[in-house]
């Protein structure tokens, strides 16, 4: 079975002052269709995946970003995956919201290794308006370190989202997590929906979208490719798409779930790849998990960002000074344009 690869618009180098930019949906990119390139031989997929990588970015580079968890534990959704919801005995403290001075700590030693993004995350249903008052002059502190701004709180008012904007946040955090048709088996306490327009307010508030999800839920290969359907037809669809891969942590209902062949999360990450050329494809959470040989694959698939450094919400990512190994065995460097992204 072939399925012809997407002609992009004319190349653009990741050096360029303005790094790409998404494009609107490609309204032929449905469930079925992906379903198709998840389903091809590996090397024909990563060959297309690695043609629409170059026509849009230097292989050899790689965005990195930090990511902090600023108030941890205590979540009231019941997500499968997640130690921090308050349902589940996983040995995760609720923890109040840092303050300011300390996430700036965290984010100064962040760029000093390197990274260009910091991302903080919360473990809400949806931010307070007292607690916006402490989060705006958080974001305006990261900003003033020359850092990118990244946040995930759960859902947003427009509101909400424009008070974020106006203080500078450059990027929201709001995974879809999985299709449509498998999210009611992981969450009860917040529909599909609910996600949807939250990122619907981020957009109208002027904010870039970062959206992605998670493989190894006990998922099937139909509800990846419907994942990455309903990512693809956002207009535009995402900035940045994170790829998760299942951390089984003890005490969640995911603890057991069966193990993901490590291939088909490289070929999730090309079928992104193909699917959103211009987003910046990012390998996220389970990333150690993965083992230096498939993130190999993955950056040959198209990923080019990861999270860099020690700690990725409450597991374990890959040390700094191990991600420089590896990036030095297999060529590749931070990018030029990360500033940028």
């Amino acid at each position: 079975m072939q399925v012809s690869t997407i002609q992009p618009p004319s190349p653009r180098r990741a050096q360029e002052a303005q790094p790409p930019q998404p494009a609107a949906a490609t309204p032929a990119w449905s469930a079925q269709r992906i379903e198709q390139l998840l389903a091809l031989p590996l090397p024909e997929l990563l060959w297309q995946a690695q043609q629409v990588h170059r026509q849009h970015f230097d292989p050899t580079e790689v965005q990195l970003s930090s990511l902090l968890s600023i108030k941890t534990g205590g979540c009231p959704e019941d997500c499968g995956y997640c130690p921090q919801s308050a349902h589940y005995q996983a040995g995760v403290e609720a923890d109040k919201l840092m303050d300011a001075e300390r996430v700036l700590e965290h984010a100064r030693a962040a760029r000093d290794a390197g990274a260009s993004r910091f991302c903080m995350g919360a473990a809400w249903r949806e931010p307070k308006e007292r607690d916006l008052d402490k989060l705006v002059p958080i974001i305006e502190g990261v900003k003033q370190l020359g850092l990118q701004t990244c946040m995930t709180l759960g859902m947003l008012q427009p509101t909400q989202a424009r008070r974020l904007a106006d203080a500078g946040l450059d990027y929201y955090n709001h995974n879809l997590d999985t299709s449509p048709q498998f999210y009611g088996s992981i969450i009860s306490t917040r529909t599909y929906q609910d996600r949807l327009d939250t990122l619907h307010a981020v957009r109208d508030a002027g904010m870039r979208v970062c959206c992605g999800g998670i493989v190894g839920m006990g998922e099937s290969r139909a509800d990846r490719a419907g994942l990455l359907a309903q990512l693809a037809a956002m207009e535009p669809y995402p900035e940045s798409v994170p790829i998760n891969s299942l951390v089984r942590v003890a005490g969640t209902p995911l603890e057991h779930a069966p193990e993901l062949d490590p291939f088909e999360f490289v070929r999730s990450v090309a079928a992104a790849r193909i699917c959103m050329p211009r987003a910046w494809v990012r390998l996220s959470a389970g990333r150690k998990e993965l083992g230096d040989g498939i993130q190999a694959l993955c950056f040959l698939a198209g990923a080019n960002s990861i999270f860099y450094g020690d700690t990725l919400l409450v597991t374990g990512n890959a040390e700094v000074d191990a991600d420089r190994q590896l990036f030095e065995r297999l060529g590749l460097h931070a990018s030029a344009a990360q500033a940028q992204a």
